[in-house]
């Protein structure tokens, strides 16, 4: 979380059109797309290379507009969401293909924007914390490169789990960041996506605005809102024109602003710690000290552990270890997803030597016969077509 994926990406980026060709990145949201387009344009621009931003919020003049200047070659990047795989966005010369939140799309997805190219190289970044097996196991036909510093300056988030009594306090203390002239976020719990939720975080919100935060200008976020208004409010946070963000997980993901320096996530216990530690990484994006308050009223033993856990460590291996230790592999990554039979992956991750024999395994048999016609592979092959027919894709494409 805030290692400097994106620089990579940017590099990637640069080599690719040095060298002729075109590079996508694809984005699970259309504001994390709109905040990888205006980085890469701020790295890139300077230097000759053209970047466009596709997504399906755009006006269709504007839309049709960015995809004749790919086709013509006049766009040296492209960076989108879901609409970088639609039949009408060609790429002539597309040589790198980055996913952003890989584990976010389908198989059909990342297949469609990577056929788009012939065989283009492939880049894969991810911020989730996902033990080393797992990632072994998940990203087995990939090199795995681990980004485990900060960049220059970044200071450790300060992470404190405490208990509903301290919730005054707890906004006492957003209140003086803000007087510091900071930036807040409050995460409001999500059971799931419905409209009982939505009413919670709109009425929280308001509660906010009219109690405990009435002197300042507190924004509302959320998965409902309609993109182009997702995309006013953070832009309104980023700029500084408001002093607290009211929110779901919809921030979990990449949203960057380095004012921002202080989270308090409601009834914490609600959220995985791989998605706590996402969350957290809202902030702590620039060289001011930040801090992240976990409120919970569980009185569960797992619960409290969990949380020792993420105010202990800002480690995201460590972190997703106690994960797969107390909630098992599920979620970190559905089948769906993936493309991966259920397997026992917790006693997996108790065997690095198996993982990697395993892989060794199955890269001599693909490279002996990649279509798995030998007699002898038949029964893999059957398997293979199976497991991802249920998914709605050939798997030996």
């Amino acid at each position: 979380v805030g290692s400097g994926k994106t620089a990579v990406a940017a590099a990637a980026c640069y080599f690719t059109c040095k060298n002729g060709f075109q590079s996508a990145l694809m984005a699970p949201t259309e504001i994390l797309a709109t905040q990888h387009y205006h980085t890469l344009d701020g790295f890139l621009s300077p230097l000759g290379i053209r970047v466009g931003l596709l997504t399906g919020s755009l006006p269709a003049k504007e839309k049709r507009r960015i995809r004749t200047a790919l086709q013509a070659g006049e766009l040296d990047v492209l960076v989108g969401t879901h609409a970088l795989i639609q039949k009408d966005t060609v790429f002539p010369a597309l040589g790198l293909v980055i996913t952003d939140e890989q584990h976010r799309f389908g198989v059909g997805q990342r297949a469609a924007l990577a056929q788009k190219g012939g065989t283009p190289h492939k880049l894969v970044m991810s911020a989730t914390p996902i033990p080393r097996t797992l990632a072994l196991i998940v990203y087995g036909d990939l090199d795995i490169s681990v980004l485990d510093e900060l960049p220059v300056g970044r200071l450790p988030i300060r992470t404190y789990a405490v208990t509903g009594k301290l919730r005054q306090r707890a906004y006492g203390f957003v209140r003086s960041r803000m007087d510091a002239g900071e930036q807040a976020y409050i995460v409001c719990p999500m059971i799931e996506e419905g409209e009982s939720d939505l009413l919670a975080v709109t009425s929280y919100a308001e509660q906010l605005r009219a109690g405990e935060f009435a002197a300042y200008r507190v924004g509302l976020l959320h998965g409902k809102m309609k993109p182009a208004e997702k995309e006013q409010v953070m832009a309104s946070f980023k700029a500084g024109e408001l002093d607290l963000l009211v929110c779901t997980t919809v921030v979990e993901v990449g949203v960057d602003v380095p004012n921002a320096t202080v989270m308090l996530i409601e009834n914490s216990e609600r959220f995985g710690l791989s998605q706590l530690h996402q969350l957290r990484g809202r902030v702590g994006r620039g060289s001011k000290q930040s801090h992240c308050i976990l409120i919970t009223d569980s009185t569960s033993e797992e619960s409290r552990e969990r949380l020792r856990v993420l105010s202990s460590t800002t480690d995201g291996f460590r972190i997703a270890e106690e994960d797969l230790k107390l909630r098992g592999p599920g979620d970190f990554f559905g089948s769906a997803q993936h493309g991966l039979p259920p397997v026992h992956l917790a006693e997996l991750a108790e065997d690095m030597e198996l993982v990697r024999q395993t892989q060794q395994a199955a890269r001599d048999i693909l490279e002996a016969d990649p279509q798995l016609r030998d007699p002898v592979n038949h029964a893999l092959r059957a398997d293979v077509v199976r497991l991802y027919a249920r998914n709605g894709e050939n798997g030996l494409n």
